[in-house]
């Protein structure tokens, strides 16, 4: 399969994914939505900042996934993964605030990321708010 993941632009995590220092994609929900049950070993992952074309891609390495969460076990699953998230240790406390109430986290181990030709998607169907795109080619969104 094949993912579109589409990233914050202001929080500035595809430049950590191209240098490495970013090798977790993690994704929190309050219900499941994709990828959750639909991501796994050796599936693409493109990754695109909100507004811009798609600039990477990376293979899955492995996938796990929490659910029940509590603002304990998301504080654990931060401390354990946010460095390999992209998150510095002087952001954690923010991305605590912002995750402590979620009730679901995908992390998406990533590997041979790398730079690609830019090209332009089409979202039409997905709907206008979607983060990530779960489909069987890249190429049917691809303009």
């Amino acid at each position: 399969m094949d993912h579109l993941a589409i990233m914050r632009r202001s929080w500035g995590l595809t430049g950590k994914i191209l240098s490495g220092e970013k090798s977790v994609e993690s994704r929190w929900y309050n219900s499941k939505y994709p990828p959750w049950d639909r991501i796994k070993t050796g599936d693409a992952v493109y990754f695109k900042d909100s507004g811009e074309p798609v600039t990477i891609v990376s293979e899955v390495a492995k996938v796990t996934q929490f659910s029940d969460l509590n603002p304990q076990k998301v504080r654990s699953i931060l401390e354990g993964y946010g460095d390999r998230d992209g998150i510095g240790k002087s952001e954690a406390q923010s991305f605590f605030d912002i995750f402590k109430d979620k009730k679901y986290c995908i992390l998406i181990f990533l590997k041979n990321a790398r730079g690609i030709e830019p090209f332009d998607v089409d979202k039409s169907g997905f709907g206008s708010m979607s983060s990530w795109i779960v489909l069987d080619d890249i190429g049917k969104i691809r303009k």
